[in-house]
């Protein structure tokens, strides 16, 4: 048995790295990024929708890719690399357009 007494602790001067900061710049780019995905996604969910397709079987058929990634495609929270164009893709596949957003002030 551990006794947490007997547990070194690291050293105070020991700090863990920081975490490097992003620009304004970037950060304005990942969130107008950010939201393009989330337009992307629910314009792809209306459209399936609307055509009455609600199965993951069914949603990775019209996609043109397997059904689990199809799935985590549309419904992951965090964006991965190659995202957007996959949802792009899915977009045009399916005759999908997102409008641009109307303000270039402030991501929408």
């Amino acid at each position: 048995m551990t006794d947490i007494h007997n547990m070194s602790l690291p050293p105070d001067n020991q700090k863990l790295p920081a975490k490097p900061k992003i620009s304004p710049e970037e950060r304005r780019r990942r969130d107008a990024d950010r939201l393009k995905a989330i337009r992307l996604r629910m314009a792809i969910g209306r459209e399936l929708e609307s055509q009455g397709i609600t199965t993951a079987a069914g949603i990775g058929e019209a996609l043109g890719i397997p059904p689990a990634e199809a799935m985590a495609l549309l419904t992951r929270k965090q964006q991965r690399e190659g995202d957007m164009a996959r949802l792009e893709a899915a977009a045009a596949r399916l005759g999908v357009r997102v409008p641009e957003p109307a303000s270039s002030g402030w991501p929408s």
